[in-house]
């Protein structure tokens, strides 16, 4: 097990230590200025169209409303990465890494937008099934089936088996931690409640999400102010440490935890980047699904995701473990849980443990999704999307098993092999991107040119 920590590690230490942190911040910027920021010019908008503008419809083999998508990408979005990917951020690279995760998500925005333009794009019809994300893309739009190929063999690793056993990793430790609830029995309860909902299709995922996703975010938000509004001046330092910590980790934290600035942007970057998703290529299959009347909207409509994911929860969480003391040799579930024990006494580890329940459920029940979308475009069978729903209930029972170290370390590296081709194809087409902004903001739909087009088709 220590000689595959240690392999793990040293292929991280190249994608994340140097090559992923280039592109993907690269790429984010090269989107924010392509598109004039558009994560700021289009913010009121994004707000307008997520909860303003959606046609109301139901979800079915076809596709979900623009609201229903964006909570099954909100519901991947919002899951360990903000409740125990923040702590691990804060415990190895300081508190300067939130700094770095909210730099990411800034341009972030940006390319969330894009992908979620394409994935409206480029969707298909795949035998009464709507679906689309990075592999179709990549095969209609780039051209390459090996792209789109490598893409669909990596998600449905990265995603739907070792990603949700990093949701289940994090649901067992909690639920041990707050009730002394065996691991295992935790993931036999989660894998069969995971696997009664992917029997539903896609008006089961999205019933489930609409639902759970506000009422938790609403839960979390209420009980992380309370704590931040009775410690209002540890509020103030720990933002103070957050900003230090970015450019200088010793002087933010003393010396304790020992981290530099590289280790700071390292794990900020690869946690920001596991908690919002942007440029990963996993929530545009959600948002491909979307019955919208342009692909420009479900773009505004996907910054939202981001922004929230961040900007709010995530942030939330970091200075609610700032702000109050903890072990500082804790690290991912345990140390939340103890921020919030701290400040709420022995319900804080309770709160948590329910909470992350809600966020990491539904994060499996997202990530499951992405991965069926791209068992689809491989396979083109519905029974291969059965097998494929069996084994995603086995690796969520297996993830309750292992330590949480290794299960992090996996995540990390399969979800860098599945952005390389996903970051490739929104270069190669971001002209198509720049093309459907311009042409929205011309007639405020771009109705009338995607009318012509199809007409000449």
């Amino acid at each position: 097990m220590d000689s595959i920590m240690a392999a793990v590690s040293w292929v991280n230490g190249i994608l994340w230590g140097y090559l992923l942190i280039f592109l993907l911040a690269g790429t984010g910027i090269w989107f924010s200025i392509k598109l004039n920021f558009i994560q700021v010019r289009w913010f009121k908008k994004s707000i307008q169209y997520t909860f303003g503008k959606g046609d109301g419809s139901k979800a079915d083999g076809q596709g979900m409303s623009s609201f229903q998508s964006l909570t099954t990408a909100v519901a991947a979005q919002v899951g360990t990465g903000n409740l125990a990917g923040a702590a691990t951020a804060i415990a190895a690279g300081g508190p300067g890494a939130i700094f770095w995760m909210w730099l990411t998500a800034f341009f972030g925005m940006g390319t969330v937008f894009a992908e979620a333009v394409l994935a409206q794009e480029y969707k298909e019809d795949i035998n009464g099934q709507v679906r689309g994300g990075p592999a179709f893309y990549l095969s209609k739009g780039v051209g390459s089936k090996f792209l789109a190929g490598f893409f669909a063999v990596s998600i449905v690793i990265a995603l739907g088996f070792i990603g949700n056993m990093v949701q289940a990793n994090s649901i067992g430790a909690a639920f041990n931690n707050a009730f002394s609830i065996p691991p295992v029995a935790t993931g036999v309860v989660v894998a069969i409640l995971s696997g009664l909902i992917f029997r539903g299709g896609v008006s089961s995922i999205a019933a489930f999400t609409s639902r759970v996703v506000p009422f938790m975010a609403i839960l979390y938000i209420i009980g992380s102010l309370w704590i931040l509004v009775t410690n209002l001046p540890a509020v103030v330092a720990g933002l103070k440490m957050i900003f230090i910590g970015a450019f200088d980790p010793m002087a933010a934290t003393g010396g304790v935890l020992g981290a530099t600035i590289k280790e700071a942007v390292r794990y900020g970057v690869a946690r920001g980047l596991f908690s919002n998703e942007a440029g990963m290529g996993s929530t545009p299959h959600a948002h491909a699904v979307a019955k919208v009347k342009h692909p420009a909207e479900q773009g505004a409509v996907a910054m939202f995701g981001v922004f929230f994911d961040t900007f709010i929860i995530l942030t939330i969480t970091a200075l609610v473990i700032l702000t109050v003391p903890v072990d500082g040799t804790m690290t991912g579930i345990a140390l939340t849980q103890s921020a919030f024990s701290a400040s709420m006494g022995s319900f804080g580890g309770v709160f948590i443990a329910v909470a992350l329940l809600f966020f990491a459920f539904s994060t499996i029940v997202g990530w499951y999704f992405f991965g069926e979308a791209n068992i689809r475009y491989l396979f083109r069978s519905d029974k291969a999307v059965s097998i494929y729903g069996w084994l995603v209930m086995l690796f969520v029972l297996l993830g309750c098993m292992l330590k949480v170290e290794l299960v992090w370390e996996l995540a990390d590296m399969f979800n860098g092999m599945m952005v390389l081709p996903n970051l490739i194809g929104l270069l190669i087409l971001g002209k198509v991107v720049a093309k459907r902004v311009r042409e929205f903001e011309k007639d405020g739909s771009g109705e009338k040119d995607r009318e012509l087009k199809e007409a000449t088709e």
